[in-house]
């Protein structure tokens, strides 16, 4: 199953305050195109068949089809100056 660190933890926490629900998370899905990787989006909550991801209060909503391939990765999340955030999957040793 994914894993997030403390950082991507801390992260979708935080850009999750955007949402004016209780339930909602970042969710990872396929993108249209494959060679282009993830999509990923807020969420008020998850949609049908997703694997629901919470660590410490951050949830990670991954669709079916991302779930498989996400399954031994590790999510981590680095915040720029600018305040953006920046995500990357590692694989879990």
């Amino acid at each position: 199953m994914l894993t997030l660190t403390e950082n991507a933890s801390t992260a979708v926490k935080s850009l999750a305050t955007q949402i004016p629900t209780e339930t909602g998370g970042l969710r990872i899905a396929e993108a249209s195109d494959p060679q282009n990787g993830y999509a990923l989006s807020l969420a008020p909550a998850p949609a049908d068949g997703d694997t629901v991801v919470e660590t410490d209060g951050a949830r990670v909503f991954v669709d079916p089809a991302a779930s498989v391939a996400l399954d031994d990765r590790i999510l981590d999340a680095r915040v720029e100056e600018d305040g953006s955030v920046g995500f990357a999957l590692a694989q879990a040793v």
